[in-house]
Formats: structure tokens, C-alpha cells, sequence
């Protein structure tokens, strides 16, 4: 199923308690691109709620190794489109807001901190 910015979208009680945890965090913006919320920081995405295969989702963008940590975890997956740098948590059952919050938070500090290349990339 698509992602969806539609009524269901809107109401979801998930995607309240996420705006409301990205929002608190300092110069967060929400904006609806790729058809869902998505919460920024210094113009880079940290976080987003969409609809994966008609299931709700959270997506938190972090380093490589908590990506792997998480996977181990009920609920986790890989983001589809993350390259593994975005994992996500199904948010149609119960989400542990305090790790959330923890990811979120994570996630929004590597959104504001500027990317170092690596060898590869000089």
C-alpha cells in the first residue's frame, strides 16, 4: 500500500505522540514530502511516519551499528529505502515511547551534526 498523508494519517495516535516528541526537540520543522510526515533538523530528515505494506511505521535515522543493535529487537526492521542507515518500528501495536524518545533524540543530534568523510569519500 502507498504511503499516505489522508485522514487515517492524520488521527493516528502514534503519529501525534511522534510530533509532539520531534516537535519539543530544538529547530524541528514537520513538511509532507514522499507522501507522509517527515520531522527535520538543519534540513536533513531524522525522522518519519508512513504506511509500510498498509502498516503504520516509524522511522529514526541513525548510525550504522544502533541500526544493527535495533534489528535484533521485536518490532524493528529495516527501513526499506535507508541504505542501512534508518530503521523502523511498526507503530500499529504498543511503541515503547521511552526508547522511542531515546531514538528520536539520537536521531535528531546526527541530523545536526556535519558529516565527516570518510576515506572513501575524499
Amino acid at each position: 500500500m502507498a504511503a499516505t498523508s489522508g485522514p487515517r494519517t492524520r488521527s493516528h495516535p502514534a503519529l501525534r505522540r511522534l510530533r509532539a516528541c520531534c516537535l519539543a526537540l530544538p529547530g524541528t520543522t514537520e513538511v509532507a514530502s514522499w507522501g507522509h510526515p517527515n520531522f527535520r533538523t538543519a534540513k536533513r530528515t531524522f525522522a518519519t511516519f508512513e504506511w509500510i505494506g498498509g502498516r503504520p511505521s516509524i522511522a529514526f535515522r541513525l548510525d550504522p551499528v544502533d541500526v544493527d543493535f535495533l534489528l535484533h529487537r521485536r518490532q524493528f526492521f529495516i527501513t526499506p529505502y535507508g541504505r542501512g542507515r534508518w530503521v523502523s518500528v511498526w507503530a500499529d501495536g504498543r511503541i515503547n515511547w521511552r526508547l522511542a524518545g531515546r531514538l528520536l533524540r539520537r536521531s535528531h543530534q546526527l541530523a545536526t551534526t556535519p558529516s565527516v568523510p570518510t576515506r572513501r569519500q575524499r
